[in-house]
């Protein structure tokens, strides 16, 4: 079996014994590399026409030959690392057959990852080398690291130089990870946008992808955005962009690269081959915050579910992103271990997911069964992440659940029993949080905590009337709710953060819409409207009856006080008057015992 790493297909075995034979090469632990090995991999460069590496230890001993394409090569993952204060103890060394020795952002990117003691390209042109550079690591204090070159030079004046004397002066130079700052140890992040003039604007867009971007823990250090009719099918953006991208990375030392939209599995390989460091999508961001912050053994398994199936068709052909070694930003619960299981072992486990969340349903169903026979009015309160809805629910029932001003500061849903001053009882719950191109995979993972929703005698959609785009913010709630096929059931919609308003025609606007009413969840302004909504609409779902009950039917009204609102008691001599309030589907159960209202 061969030990080169990379795609070997349609090499002639000839070249491929030339390959393996690398391995035999020992190089002075003094030395970079020698003319013999850098003279044998120019030669096989050429013949290939092909990017090669070595990896050499400070033993001098060759552990991993890969092959690659004409500009890239795919890096083999390194064993047996070092502590994080130090190098990883590896050199690099590859070749470029286009001649120029000049390290690309991907090698740069790959130095930076991997902690390689140095980086070193080989320029080759017509089967010898024609120049050599390396790049070093030159502080570890801050990352990105800082990097510093050597070269071009000749193969002649490379081997002056002492590496193993250069490598322990450099270490002990370097800092350690522990004295970093929290903002030295964030991941840096650029965003990139499309404006295709479809849906909100690429500039409030960009900025909530900004607010996920912190949220997920990483620092925003550029915006770039390209005016386009539709995605590029490569590459998302154009190939200018692409440079223009690479340019800003290099100048911001970003460590990652978050595009507004979800990729393909070919654009995000080209994406990370052209770039050379970490990419990722919206989708991805969105699903590694719910895996930051799923607490309950059934939120977990539903973000579980949800990463598996986005990951499934990106497992072949991420470049640098089969050694994400660092962890970060899409890299969290069941994605650190994607790459260690194949695609069989990925549906089984989706499949196991799935059921499990069967089960979860089930007993969903039986407490709503439960709720259902004892009449209780439940609410549902839905509406855009950071919207206020988990203050809401505080206010109304004490609830104590995590009220931040973040997006999905709150994932579990949260069901609290409130009683209003009718003396009626509601179940009120909390759900997670919506947002504009709300990940699929989420919707369908979370449809068991949805059913909440679908289940819900009533819909309070909390919109947050102080954002500047609290229009667009209920229309993407609503795009939710139309698949959840529940968008016709009955709504109030509660404008909140009113106390954050100056201008107040945006409240009175708003309040043109049927149903609604402006309140601020947090200064509890406008919570008895609300209330007298709610009651208001249990009211007009109820229907008024009178019952006389027979002495010997008695137990017939505990059965009526714990499914209906009782307005009226007498006891008569022929039986027991009551005069209550009913649903309609409750109505039919005491049909025996109706009897003209009086």
């Amino acid at each position: 079996m061969s030990h080169i790493h990379g795609d070997i297909t349609g090499i002639k075995r000839s070249i491929i014994d030339k390959l393996e034979n690398l391995y035999s090469f020992s190089v002075p632990s003094s030395q970079i590399v020698t003319k013999e090995l850098s003279d044998s991999m120019a030669e096989i460069t050429t013949q290939l026409n092909r990017e090669i590496a070595v990896y050499i230890s400070r033993r001098g001993q060759i552990t991993a030959v890969s092959v690659g394409d004409l500009r890239t090569v795919v890096l083999p993952e390194i064993e047996g690392r070092r502590g994080q204060s130090r190098l990883c103890g590896i050199r690099c060394i590859h070749t470029h057959p286009t001649g120029d020795s000049g390290l690309s952002s991907i090698d740069i990117a790959a130095l930076r990852l991997s902690r390689f003691d140095v980086m070193v390209a080989l320029g080759v042109i017509s089967g010898r080398v024609s120049e050599i550079s390396f790049d070093y690591i030159l502080d570890v204090t801050v990352e990105p690291f800082t990097v510093d070159s050597v070269g071009p030079m000749s193969v002649e004046q490379l081997l002056e130089i002492d590496i193993l004397n250069f490598i322990t002066r450099l270490e002990r130079g370097l800092g350690t990870r522990e004295n970093l700052t929290l903002t030295d140890r964030m991941e840096k992040a650029i965003l990139v946008g499309l404006d295709n003039s479809k849906g909100w604007n690429v500039a409030d867009s960009l900025q909530e992808l900004a607010q996920l971007t912190e949220t997920a823990g990483a620092e925003v250090v550029g915006v770039l955005w390209q005016k386009r009719d539709k995605p590029d099918s490569a590459l998302f953006v154009g190939r200018g962009k692409v440079q223009e991208i690479s340019f800003l990375i290099q100048e911001k030392n970003a460590s990652i690269v978050i595009f507004d939209d979800e990729l393909s599995p070919a654009q995000l390989h080209n994406l990370e081959q052209g770039l050379g460091i970490k990419v990722v999508d919206r989708t991805a961001l969105i699903l590694d915050i719910f895996a930051q912050r799923a607490r309950t053994h059934e939120g977990k398994l539903q973000v579980e579910l949800a990463q598996l199936q986005y990951n499934l068709p990106r497992l072949s052909g991420q470049g640098l992103a089969l050694s994400r070694l660092g962890g970060g930003i899409g890299t969290r619960g069941p994605g650190e271990t994607k790459l260690e299981v194949d695609r069989r072992r990925i549906r089984s486990r989706i499949s196991d997911i799935r059921q499990e969340i069967e089960n979860v349903k089930k007993q969903r169903s039986l407490q709503r069964k439960s709720r259902d026979l004892s009449n209780i009015f439940t609410v549902a309160l839905v509406g855009y992440t950071n919207a206020g809805k988990s203050t809401l629910l505080n206010t109304l029932t004490a609830a104590g659940v995590i009220a931040e001003d973040m997006l999905f500061a709150t994932l579990d849903p949260t069901t609290r029993k409130f009683t209003m001053p009718n003396g009626r009882v509601a179940l009120i719950t909390d759900t997670v949080g919506f947002i504009q191109k709300l990940p699929h995979q989420l919707v369908a993972a979370f449809r068991a905590t949805l059913e909440e929703v679908i289940q819900a005698d009533l819909l309070i959609h909390v919109i947050d009337v102080s954002h500047p785009q609290y229009q667009q913010q209920s229309d993407a709630v609503f795009a939710v709710l139309r698949e959840l096929k529940a968008d016709d059931k009955p709504t109030i919609t509660a404008f909140n953060k009113i106390d954050k308003l100056e201008n107040t025609a945006v409240v009175d606007k708003s309040l043109r819409l049927e149903n609604s009413v402006a309140i601020s969840a947090k200064s509890c302004k406008g919570l008895e409207a609300l209330i007298t909504k709610i009651e208001n609409v249990l009211e007009h779902s109820a229907v008024d009856m009178a019952f006389l009950i027979p002495y010997n039917d008695s137990g017939v009204l505990d059965q009526i006080y714990k499914r209906a609102i009782v307005k009226n008691t007498e006891y008569r001599d022929d039986g027991i008057y009551v005069k209550a309030s009913l649903s309609p589907e409750d109505s039919a159960r005491f049909n025996t015992y109706v009897i003209g209202d009086e």
